[in-house]
């Protein structure tokens, strides 16, 4: 067999044998792919290990995120790895021994999100006194809404209650929560927001145990409420949000406070501060009369009207003197505009743009003359070197005489012999000649 026989048989008879095996082992190697969703470890005891991987669409039923050194215990297949001949076990289910998955992944996220400073009491809000208007995300069945709804009937009747209907309970139920709680943030004049339901296992519960729904109660711009399970019951969202109800009803009695008890107190404030007014006012009304009734305040009394006499007369004359001072300070202002005005700068740019525009015209002009100038001096010194021209004689009639190689020019009819070759040079062109005869002056 090759390589890859061996392998495919190999393949054949483990994929078929072991397609559904519990392993116990450690974390080890721990490699998480944000990129692919997969998760590649291996599991091993003191004896041996074995690779492992657990597929992001098996991944995502996980609810705890394991690491190294975590005792386990793995459900799958084992599969063959052809390319490196490898076997490894395929993971759909993993839970933590020792405690359940879902217990670890309680205390996973709420180490998580405790670091990040959502279960800050700081950043807790306080709830209104008296809301006009709550928003509540539960489901619109069962007796948790129904309770919410009589409670607050009966503390504060013209409440207005806004119900988000959602599952709380089911794979599908932290979406449809997390849904609610930003749908009513989107109302306007919302004052308190409330997350129920009743109470169950930590299973019924795991919803609102759900990352995205305690994200979405820490980013609410209303102040909220977790009334999530009975009184021994702690979600995560308990803990996010700013104030934590043991059940459902108790949510309605803190959201508003009974609505008699608070008039019969404010009438009770109000008429004891009246009397205290009364009371103020009628000792400090004695005080008042026992001091002015003193002499010395019948001399100063006096000494104000001469103060106030003087300070009305000082009024005056300082309102007199600020007005011809304002008056002086306009004409010296006018004076300045006035000199401004002359100096103004757009102006004398627009005299010196005249003046450059008359200097280049003027500079055209006299170069326009003296290229007239030239142009008269050029054609006399062409004409006299047209005059002084050998070519202006030969177009008289006139004629250059040359030897043969047109090195010597003949002057003189002894310098010929008959049947030389001659060049002559004429105004228009050259021609060959031979000599034929001579004769001599």
């Amino acid at each position: 067999m090759t390589v890859g026989e061996l392998t495919d048989r190999i393949q054949s008879l483990l994929e078929t044998e072991l397609v559904d095996v519990w392993v116990e082992g450690e974390v080890s190697n721990l490699r998480l792919m944000p990129a692919s969703g997969h998760w590649y470890f291996t599991l091993k005891d003191e004896r041996a290990q074995v690779r492992a991987v657990v597929w992001k669409s098996d991944a995502r039923y996980i609810k705890f995120q394991p690491k190294d050194g975590m005792k386990v215990l793995a459900r799958g297949a084992i599969r063959i790895y052809p390319p490196r001949g490898e076997y490894q076990i395929s993971i759909q289910v993993l839970e933590p021994l020792g405690k359940g998955s879902l217990q670890q992944a309680f205390e996973e996220l709420k180490e998580r999100l405790d670091k990040e400073g959502l279960f800050a009491a700081e950043r807790k809000r306080p709830l209104p006194m008296l809301p006009r208007r709550i928003g509540i995300v539960t489901s619109p069945t069962g007796a948790v809404i129904r309770d919410i709804i009589r409670v607050l009937s009966v503390r504060y009747s013209n409440l207005e209650v806004l119900i988000y209907p959602c599952r709380v309970q089911g794979p599908e139920a932290a979406g449809e929560i997390v849904r609610g709680i930003r749908a009513l943030n989107r109302i306007a004049g919302l004052d308190v927001l409330v997350v129920a339901r009743g109470g169950g296992s930590l299973e019924d519960l795991w919803p609102f145990n759900e990352e995205a729904v305690a994200r979405a109660l820490a980013a609410s711009a209303v102040p909220t409420i977790s009334a999530v399970g009975h009184e021994t019951d702690f979600t995560i969202a308990d803990f996010v949000a700013d104030l934590r109800a043991p059940t459902p009803s108790a949510a309605a009695e803190r959201v508003v406070q009974a609505k008699a008890d608070l008039v019969a107190r404010i009438g009770g404030l109000e008429r004891h501060l009246r009397s205290a007014i009364r009371l103020r006012l009628t000792r400090t009304r004695a005080r008042v009369e026992a001091v002015t009734s003193h002499r010395v305040f019948t001399a100063e009394r006096g000494r104000l009207r001469t103060l106030a006499q003087r300070v009305d007369e000082l009024s005056r004359r300082a309102d007199t003197a600020l007005g011809h001072h304002l008056t002086r300070n306009r004409d010296r202002m006018r004076g300045v505009q006035d000199r401004l005005e002359t100096f103004r700068w757009d102006r004398q740019v627009g005299e010196r743009r005249v003046r450059v525009r008359q200097a280049a015209e003027r500079l055209t002009s006299l170069a326009a003359a003296r290229l007239g100038r030239s142009r008269a001096e050029l054609a006399r010194h062409a004409e006299k070197l047209e005059a002084l021209s050998p070519l202006a004689v030969l177009s008289r009639g006139y004629a250059l005489v040359w030897d043969a190689s047109e090195r010597r020019l003949v002057r003189a009819a002894d310098q010929v012999a008959v049947g030389d070759a001659l060049k002559i040079r004429l105004h228009d062109g050259r021609v060959d000649v031979s000599v034929t005869s001579k004769e001599t002056a």
